[in-house]
């Protein structure tokens, strides 16, 4: 579909003058050429096509405006003409003459002629339009006619050319694929202005604004593209890619690591749980904890990896948990977890913190849930900074249900699932064995073998499966199912296909697919299950030839780019929800193999003909080893075209033609079917014919084409599944125009352009057009056949996705403002990441393209192209990005050969056609070829129009010159051992290359240097060469004495042309050097400035071309330099530069560094530092500024940058170099002047830097006339009256009325915090410095939590405070409460620690200190508020990817600074009271002397300390070095622990400048051997030392002279003001009345009395001295934060694993200098001591307890009750009570006392227990566990084991209180469902009540076994020794005994007692009727016995 717009004249002009002719439709505008000099009429005829993709409204609007054009000014507009298209939607063609209208809509006589046609066709792939067949020979003139007059408008140069006025005239070839071409915007909802264009070009901004006045809100413009080459890409060629990527695969170290803290609610009676952790195949144990359910461990364990991050991130974690395993036995699975690392490495931080893991057992999987284990699991890449969430006292009381181990949006309750991974067939193996036997058999038996016997092996969640082996197929069919069994969703994100082959000796892999689950599933609410095919996959791998042990195995393994096609796979993925309840459900997880339904050949699509045409129009830059031979390329696509090792190419029958068909294909290809079809004589041509390369230069070489350039083309059969490509290929379209976009705005936040968030809003406006583009178009073809059920569900996620996306952008577009464009950028890079993963599609269709160097036959160098890039069609959207262009292509190595340094070397450049579609569209194969070529085809297809060329003769030629202007490079890669590089540039245009010349010893080359390239010729047309110039490719080498030259980086540019008809005239040229970003393989290696123009050789030869003037330097020879239009304007800058001193200078050459010098060069000029004439006494300077005048470019992005030298300086005048630095950009040094007529100058600070130094977080600088008010927390902010006095410099005063009862409350308390008057205060001699240490930490975790919480509303309101300033004057008295609420914000002191919405917590008044959870330097700017450390390097940057990290080049630091600005300057700055000249700009400086420091270093703790020892532990002890002193604490070693309280200080005395650096390491105590280096961290003294921040000895948060807070300074509160004021020569400080102080113009409040330590008050100015440090960022000019009392956190690195934190450590370090007086004894941090305690239980009774046994005699039920009771950690000492034998009723009576001795530490709430792990340790190891009392009920057995019956664990801090009677006590007491009062025993000492005894039943379930009356006694070791008790019924204080029924005792112990009980009582009827018989029985018997005897 197009609008077509044919231009014909302009007539009744009035006067003379250029004319220009601008036509917009749908917001997209073309300008006409320039029409110079004409009176009353312009012939324009210029036709103009807009592609359309969404069909033309009848209302929509066709815009024409007739312009004066003018050079310099803007155009002025003559008229417009505004046509509605309804006519032309009906009739397709109208032709209208019409006159225009001016600015004020009225008529004018100047009317114009146009014709206008619309081409409306269905866009189907279905249907055809003739015109898109048969050559529509009037719109090819029409096309012609409109190239032809292809002049854009001079006014514009390409860097600034926005999409509208790039030409869209061809059939829509362009990148900028009409996306704004989408319907535009209703009027309704955006009322566009009429003159207001929706694209507005940077030109335009500036008129509009002048246009509309103040009509426009500029919040409202969007922008198109503004930045140069990415933007210009034209229509014939793609964009190259400029980074080489490695292909992936490279190994990096990975470190895992878990801490399993502990288990809960684990299903099993009385069991012995061990964790297991696996990572891979290694496994780790915890140690066993016996008989609980819920053990305790917190063990850490670390995993170390070093493989690539495909392997590792397809790695599983199992935590699974074992029973009772021991040596002999392995146990029993409890359940098990499993999760893959990528899904950890994907998380926020890459890590899950305190989160449960849910264990399942994988062998019934209708058991449910098994337990919880709680843990933490991190995974860290190298260079990744993981940030630890605080370890402090976790009293947080576990919500397992809320801290899942699961990632977001994982419901918590996964179900069963099973996975059936259908494997169907596969086809065009390669071969896998040697063909040797093979050709003996057939010599024997006649029959040709295919050789490779595959099989298909799958791989998910940890288990493997895998088919049957087919013998001997290169197209083996399996129609299998592999199925696998997991819970669904699996936390495992890929599942990997392998076809293998079978083999005797090994299996090797054929080829490896991965199967993303994220990609064929979707978890929203209107998601769908895993679902895929059945389709074909594509296998890429190693190279086709067979050989023994193939080099890129590992390609077949999935590792790494596959430089090859292997085979293709059918399969499918389906996913069954189980229903476990079904008893027919097998409960095992084992994977099964069994046979799948097969499906019919056609379901993945009817089989087409593509066609695939490639020309090779240039080959260059090939490597010199390759230059020997002769050439050829070779492209492939599947087996198709592959003549070396295709062997087995699938045998595809023709699809046979329909007899309906046949008219089709004739009309296509103009001959019969049987002249071109099965002649085979269109079989293909694959290769370019060889040919022998030319020598370039020394490097490269390259193939002659000159003007003939040969063809290849394939014919390949595959299934038609186009609109899956397409669909893929409008979003990729949406995406790199979004990514382009983005660019432009981060481009133009760098380089300060103005506006970027008018070119944000484009970028979004673009994105939502192009996002509702896609919802018109990809909904096509629903009727296909062979859709499958994932192409529908894709199809409508998509639509979904892409729908809402459009709604956010256009949303997002409305919010973005100047001071928000940040922000939102984010955001938005949240959509490209969205749009990418949607792009890819996981059903392949089409295999990519590959295009291989053969040398001799042999494979040397590849590259791949997707072949969706190269897909044709109709519909401009859907195209491939490169299809029908000429694409830029680098060849590579293939493989593992690729990498390292080798790899970044060009192998060869080819300059490459491609066109891939179906056969029967292949009319237009050529269409986006440069013009100006004939056909060459091969002798059968001469005549046939449609039969592709075998090569192209160029007909038409251009001479060309081609000037590159190299003006500098810099921060450039260093490639000599020095540190240094000596670098030139290579240039390359086609076939030529010239260099610069070697710049010696810099990585900051200056060439300023013209290469002129003569006699280039360019094939195709003029016109076209304008706007599709070749790239010209810049290469950077350093030059080596001895070898080659060592490659250093690469860029592109593309030249600004000039055609011989235009003028070299601005504002296109001179062209203005750029910024080249230079690539080195896959990283940055700096820039290049440069600048490229490429001008035309007309008839006139030469002599037209613009003069190169001056023959260049007579020192320079024959170089030429950059002319004067493009190089930059220079002023004069003065560079002053402060030495310091250097710092830790290595050896060189194995000799120390003794008497360095600095050299400092900018731009030519330089100066030299002062000789240090003996380094090891003293590293400073004594002269310390000096300067030196340069000239600079104006424009401050062009500045070159500053290198620093050190030099050593040795006898006999030689020279060695040190290091260097180079400071590549001086902007953070540039000076300058405050503008005095600004009424606030004194408040922007005359810093060295000219800048002030930021405070707070808050603005820099605040607004004239702004009051601070301070107060303390508690006064209530409405209570102030504000008496303001406005002028700047005025004095504020703040009058605060306080009530009076607000000040009794202040004198009590004299602490702030937060709002609980009624919170009891705790007892000071209570508090130590650990309860302040834990308060902060509480404080500081809230504040994280708050601002996780609002992170992005405080974003945007610091956002509008920043902005707050532009507003223009406040009034006076809102400024003031605006500040008074910004200080309320800001000043929320620590202790209030809650932002202002914080929930009202309970906290107990304790003073606090501020605990970072980083290092102090990154929260003050590395404390280079005027002393900067800049690192000395030296040595090559590393060669592998990683490069080996700067850390290790360092060989050196120097301190100093500098300071740059124009002169002259302005007279008053020197005319300052006070100047002195030898300072320059650096005033007040302090002296260098050398100095006497005392440090005094605190360690608190460590944690996480990666373990050094086997068993998983460390020994750590603290090691410090600071110069001559090295202390090693080794004697305090902590046994066995990953997380130690050290609690020491350490005194050291130093010397700066010599001891600066502080060196802290944690060393690994071993008892055999060397102690191993654990981690160390680093700080230097020096900058803290002297820093601005007071960085010697933290402010308190309040002063006190007694207790836990004592002030740590020598210098109290006022002396450290007065100090402060006067360095910085500020007026004040003027104490007074009490209770305030006054210093410069702001009024500080606070306390005036002290308490001392008897309770005595006295006056003191103490307190509002220190609330004015407090607040010293508020002092105008030289106020800044001052590092508040505090605990920093630092990583601790260790340089065998670099970049990889090893644990961490908290410290603070003060310093005082030695000349002052002596700060008192360091404070007393050492660990709290545990508490001894004795916790006493009375076992009283028990009730309800369920009966176990049956009764030996008469079966009555009954129990034996005994209960057994422990300590958490202690179950050795577990104790039992006796045994109440015989229970009937389910009561036991006891009176039972325990007594349990521990050791607490309250602040910490755990248990604190010191045990030797096995017989073999050494010493004994200290656990910290939750205080937990375990209560069991056994029945007791005698001959078998007794068995558990019930239990409760109370959490002695918290725990239900007891129910008064059994009957109240309930079972959901210890569930927590109903609300009991929870207690703690160190609360109440003493508790008694009922609590239920619970265990699991069958079904999982908790069922009340039984009640137990207990009482808990809780005493402290004295008081337990003052009043001792007996254990069980134990003098002293015996209990007495338990009064139990009768008959509880053992019946075999008493059985006459047994007898009388069971028998008598039960049966004694039944025994008297016995007894009665047998008396009967014995009276009668003799009687009897005679009358027998006798015979009666």
């Amino acid at each position: 579909m197009a609008l077509f717009v044919h231009l014909k004249t302009v007539s009744e002009l009035r006067g003379r003058g250029d004319r220009i002719a601008k036509v917009t439709f749908r917001g997209q505008s073309f300008y006409s050429r320039v029409l110079e000099n004409r009176e009353d009429v312009a012939d324009f005829d210029e036709t103009f096509r807009w592609p359309v993709a969404s069909s033309i409204d009848s209302n929509e609007i066709l815009e024409i405006q007739i312009f004066n054009y003018s050079k310099v000014f803007s155009n002025k507009l003559i008229g417009t003409f505004r046509m509605v298209l309804q006519k032309v939607v009906e009739e397709k063609r109208v032709e209208v003459t019409d006159t225009l209208i001016d600015d004020n809509n009225a008529i004018i006589k100047t009317s114009l002629c146009v014709e206008v046609r619309y081409q409306a066709t269905d866009g189907t792939v279905g249907s055809w339009d003739d015109g898109d067949f048969l050559g529509d020979e009037s719109l090819h003139e029409e096309e012609k006619d409109s190239q032809e007059t292809d002049g854009l408008l001079p006014g514009s140069r390409p860097s600034s050319r926005t999409p509208g006025e790039k030409s869209f005239r061809r059939a829509g070839r362009s990148v900028f694929s009409a996306m704004k071409l989408g319907k535009n915007r209703s009027h309704k909802e955006e009322p566009q202005r009429q003159d207001e264009p929706a694209v507005l070009e940077m030109e335009d901004l500036d008129r509009l604004a002048v246009r509309l006045g103040d009509g426009l809100d500029p919040d409202s413009v969007s922008l198109a593209s503004v930045t140069a080459l990415t933007t210009n890409v034209s229509n014939k060629r793609s964009k190259p890619d400029i980074k080489m990527v490695p292909g992936a695969g490279r190994p990096v170290d990975y470190q895992v690591s878990i801490t399993v803290i502990e288990a809960r609610q684990l299903v099993g009676l009385n069991m012995d749980p061990v964790v297991c952790v696996e990572v891979g195949d290694d496994k780790k144990y915890t140690s066993m904890k016996e008989s609980t359910n819920c053990p305790y461990y917190n063990e850490y364990f670390v995993f170390d990896f070093h493989v690539s991050p495909d392997v590792m991130f397809d790695k599983i974690i199992k935590i699974s948990v074992i029973h009772s395993k021991n040596l002999l036995r392995s146990g029993t699975l409890v359940g098990s977890f499993k999760m893959d690392v990528g899904t950890v490495y994907s998380q926020p931080e890459h890590q899950f913190h305190h989160k449960w893991a849910i264990l399942s057992d994988p062998d019934d999987i209708s058991a449910g849930l098994k337990g919880y284990v709680k843990c933490d699991v991190a995974v860290v890449g190298k260079g990744d900074n993981i940030k630890t969430p605080h370890k402090a006292n976790e009293t947080d009381e576990d919500d397992i249900e809320g801290n899942l181990l699961l990632p977001e949006g994982v419901p918590p309750e996964r179900q069963w699932a099973r996975f059936y991974v259908k494997i169907y067939r596969a086809e065009g193996l390669p071969r896998m064995n040697t063909s040797l036997m093979a050709n003996v058999k057939k010599a024997f038996i006649g029959e040709n073998k295919d050789l490779v016997d595959p099989y298909v092996q799958v791989f998910f969640a940890g288990q493997k499966g895998k088919t049957s082996v087919q013998k001997s197929s290169y197209e083996p069919l399996w129609n299998e199912q592999v199925v696998f069994t997991d819970l669904f969703p699996p936390l495992c994100k890929r599942m990997k296909v392998q076809i293998r082959d079978s083999d005797k000796v090994n299996d090797v892999a054929i080829g490896t697919h991965f199967i993303d689950l994220r990609k064929i599933s979707n978890d929203g609410d209107k998601g769908f299950l895993p679902t895929l095919g059945p389709a074909w996959v594509n296998m890429y791998g190693s190279t086709r030839n067979y050989t023994l042990l193939d080099e890129h195995q590992d390609l077949n393994e999935g590792l790494g780019e596959g430089v090859s096609f292997r085979a293709r796979l059918m399969l499918g993925l389906a996913v069954e929800i189980l229903d476990t309840s079904n008893p027919e459900l097998t409960s095992s997880t084992e994977v099964q193999v069994e046979q799948a339904t097969p499906v019919s050949e056609s379901c993945t699509g009817k089989m087409e003909e593509f066609f695939l045409f490639g020309a090779f129009l240039e080959a260059s830059m090939i490597d010199r080893k390759n230059g020997d031979k002769p050439i050829t390329f070779e492209v492939t696509i599947g087996n198709y075209g592959n003549e070396v090792d295709g062997l087995s190419r699938p045998q595809r029958p023709r699809p046979r033609k329909e007899p309906g068909d046949e008219e089709e294909v004739d009309l296509i290809q103009n001959s019969s079917d049987e002249d071109a079809g099965e002649g085979g004589d269109l079989a293909s041509v694959s290769s370019t014919p060889p040919m022998r390369p030319q020598i370039t230069d020394r490097n490269y070489f390259h193939l002659p084409y000159l003007e003939r350039k040969p063809c290849i083309y394939i014919k390949s059969w595959w299934p038609d599944q186009r609109r899956r490509l397409y669909n893929a290929n409008i979003m990729d379209h949406i995406a790199d125009k979004l990514e382009e976009g983005l660019n432009d705005v981060q481009e133009m936040i760098k380089t300060e352009k103005s506006y970027p968030e008018r070119r944000l809003r484009g970028v979004l406006e673009e994105l939502s057009c192009g996002c509702y583009r896609f919802l018109s178009l990809a909904d096509k073809d629903q009727g296909h056949s062979s859709r499958t059920r994932l192409d529908r569900e894709r199809l409508k996620s998509c639509m979904r996705e892409l729908e809402s996306m459009g709604q956010q952008a256009k949303t997002l577009r409305a919010q973005v403002k100047r001071h928000t464009v940040r922000d939102k950028l984010r955001l938005c890079q949240n959509f490209l990441q969205k749009l990418r993963f949607l792009a890819d599609e996981p059903q392949h269709s089409i295999p990519d393209v590959f295009i291989w160097m053969m040398n001799n036959n042999k494979r040397t160098a590849y590259a791949r192209v997707p072949s969706k890039d190269l897909l044709f069609s109709i519909v401009e959207e859907e195209l491939g990005k490169d299809c029908a262009k000429v694409k830029t292509l680098f060849l590579k190595l293939p493989g593992k050969r690729g990498f390292g340094s080798v790899g970044w070397t060009v192998q060869a450049k080819l300059e490459l056609y491609l066109w891939l579609g179906l056969s029967k569209q292949r009319k237009d194969f050529l269409c986006g070829l440069p013009c100006g070529f004939e056909e060459v085809k091969a002798a059968q297809g001469l005549g046939l129009h449609a039969f592709p060329p075998i090569s192209l003769v160029y007909t038409k030629k251009q001479a060309f010159q081609l000037r590159a202007h190299m003006y500098q490079a810099r921060s450039l890669f260093a490639a000599d051992s020095s540190g240094l590089s000596d670098p030139f540039a290579r240039v390359f245009f086609i076939n030529q290359s010239q260099c610069t010349e070697v710049l010696n010893e810099t990585l900051c080359p200056t060439w300023d240097q013209m290469l002129v390239f003569d006699n280039l010729e360019l094939y195709g047309e003029a016109h076209e060469l304008r706007d599709d110039p070749p790239i010209i490719v810049i290469e950077i080498y350093d030059q080596d004495t001895m070898g080659k030259a060592d490659f250093m980086g690469r860029t592109f540019a593309k030249p600004l042309v000039k055609m011989a008809d235009e003028a070299y005239c601005p504002p296109r040229f001179p062209p203005q050097l750029e910024y080249y970003q230079i690539y080195r393989g896959n990283a940055t290696a700096g820039d290049l400035l440069a600048a490229f123009e490429l001008l035309q050789i007309g008839p006139a030869g030469k002599a037209d071309l613009p003069p190169i003037n001056g023959p260049g330097d007579m020192d320079r020879g024959p170089i030429m330099p950059v002319p004067v239009g493009i190089r930059p304007v220079l002023s004069k800058y003065r560079i002053e530069v402060l030495f310091w001193g250097l710092r830790d200078l290595k050896r060189v050459n194995l000799a120390q560094v003794d008497r360095p010098r600095v050299d400092i060069e900018c731009a030519g000029k330089g100066v030299q530092s002062s000789l240090i004439h003996n380094y090891k006494k003293n590293p400073n300077f004594n002269t310390l500024v000096k300067w030196f005048e340069v000239d600079l470019p104006e424009n401050e992005l062009l500045h070159p940058p500053l290198n620093i030298r050190v030099v050593d300086c040795r006898a006999f005048g030689r020279y060695t170099l040190v290091g260097s630095h180079a400071v590549s950009s001086l902007r953070r040094f540039i000076y300058r002047p405050p503008d005095r007529s600004a009424p606030n100058w004194n408040t922007t600070g005359r810093l060295p830097r000219g800048r002030r130094v930021l405070c707070d977080g808050g603005p820099s600088s605040h607004p004239p006339g702004e009051v601070v008010v301070n107060m303390e927390p508690e006064v209530p902010v409405r209570k102030l009256e504000t008496m303001v006095k406005l002028d700047a410099t005025s004095d504020a005063v703040i009058k605060v009325d306080v009530a009076d009862e607000e000040k009794e409350k202040k004198k009590k308390k004299k602490k702030g915090s937060s709002e609980e008057p009624e919170e009891e205060e705790p007892d000071e001699s209570m508090l130590d410095w650990w309860s302040k240490y834990f308060a902060s930490i509480d404080t500081m975790k809230e504040q994280l939590r708050q601002q996780e919480a609002s992170g992005i509303d405080l974003e945007e309101k610091e956002e509008v405070e920043n902005t707050e300033g532009l507003k223009g004057p406040m009034k006076g008295k809102e400024k003031a409460k605006a500040a008074k609420e910004e200080k309320k914000k800001r000043t929320q002191s620590p202790g209030t620690g809650q932002g202002p919405e914080a929930p009202e917590k309970k906290k107990p008044k304790i003073d606090e200190l501020k605990v970072y959870p980083k290092e102090l330097e990154s929260e003050f700017d590395n404390f280079e508020d005027w002393l900067h450390t800049f690192n000395l390097l030296r040595g090559k940057t590393g060669d592998d990817e990683d490069g080996s990290t700067e850390e290790e080049r360092i060989v050196g630091r120097f301190k100093g600074s500098l300071c740059v600005y124009k002169v002259p300057l302005p007279e008053d700055v020197s005319r300052e009271a006070g100047y002195d000249p030898t300072y320059g700009m650096f005033q007040g400086i302090p002296s260098n002397d050398p100095i006497n420091v005392l440090v005094r270093v605190y360690v608190v703790r460590a944690t996480d300390l990666h373990p050094a020892d086997i068993n998983g532990k460390a020994d750590p002890y603290i090691a410090i070095r600071l110069g001559k002193t090295d202390i090693r604490d080794k004697e305090n070693y902590i046994s066995k622990q990953l997380n130690p309280v050290f609690g020491k200080s350490f005194d050291i005395e130093a010397s700066f400048p010599m001891e600066s650096m502080l060196t802290v390491a944690v060393y690994d105590w071993d008892l055999v051997g060397t102690d191993d280096l654990i981690g160390e961290t680093k700080i230097d003294l020096e900058n803290r030392f002297y820093s601005k921040h007071r960085a010697t000895c933290g402010i308190a948060q309040t002063y006190s002279i007694h207790g836990y807070n004592i002030w740590r300074d020598p210098m109290k509160p006022s002396q450290i003001l007065t100090r402060l004021c006067k360095e910085g020569k500020v007026d004040g400080p003027h104490f007074g009345p009490p209770g305030r102080v006054k210093v410069s113009n702001r009024v500080f409040t606070g306390p005036s009395e002290i308490e001392d330590e008897n309770g005595q008050r006295k006056p003191t100015e103490e307190h509002v001295a220190l609330s004015a440090l407090r607040h010293w960022e508020d002092i105008p000019r030289v106020g800044c934060r001052l590092v508040p009392e505090h605990v920093e956190t630092r990583p601790l690195l260790n340089p065998d694993k670099p970049g990889i934190e090893q644990g961490r450590l908290e410290l603070w370090v003060d310093m005082f200098p030695m000349d002052m007086p002596a700060p008192g004894t360091p404070l007393d941090i050492s660990p709290r001591k545990p508490k001894k305690y004795e916790l006493r239980v009375i076992v009283w009774n028990t009730d309800e307890v369920v009966l176990e046994d049956d009764d030996f005699f008469t079966g009555e039920k009954s129990s034996d009750i005994f209960v057994r009771g422990w300590l958490k950690g202690q179950q050795e000492d577990k104790q039992d009570t006796d045994v109440h034998y015989h229970s009937l009723t389910g009561e036991g009576n006891f009176n039972w006392r325990y007594l349990f001795p521990f050791d607490y530490l309250a602040a910490e709430e755990r248990i604190v227990i010191s045990k030797k792990e096995s017989m073999f340790s050494w010493d004994e190891t200290e656990y910290k566990i939750p205080a937990r009392l375990t209560l069991q009920i056994w029945d007791a057995d005698h001959f078998s084991a007794d068995d558990f019956l019930g239990a409760i664990e109370l959490d002695l801090n918290r725990f239900p209180r007891g129910a008064k009677t059994a009957k109240q006590c309930t079972m959901e007491m210890a569930t927590g469902e109903v609300d009991v009062p929870l207690v703690s025993i160190f609360k109440q000492k003493r508790v008694k009540g009922w609590w239920p005894l619970l265990a699991r039943n069958e079904n999982d379930e908790f069922e009340l076994t039984g009640k137990v009356e207990a009482e808990l006694h809780l005493l402290t070791a004295e008081e337990a020794e003052k009043n001792p008790v007996g254990l069980a019924r134990n003098e002293p204080d015996p209990l007495e005994k338990p009064k139990r029924p009768d008959t509880s005792f053992i019946w075999f112990l008493n059985p006459l007692k047994s007898a009388r009980y069971f028998l008598w009582h039960t049966s004694r009827w039944r025994f008297l009727k016995l007894l009665l018989l047998l008396a009967l029985f014995l009276c009668s018997v003799p009687g009897y016995l005679v009358r027998k005897t006798l015979g009666a």
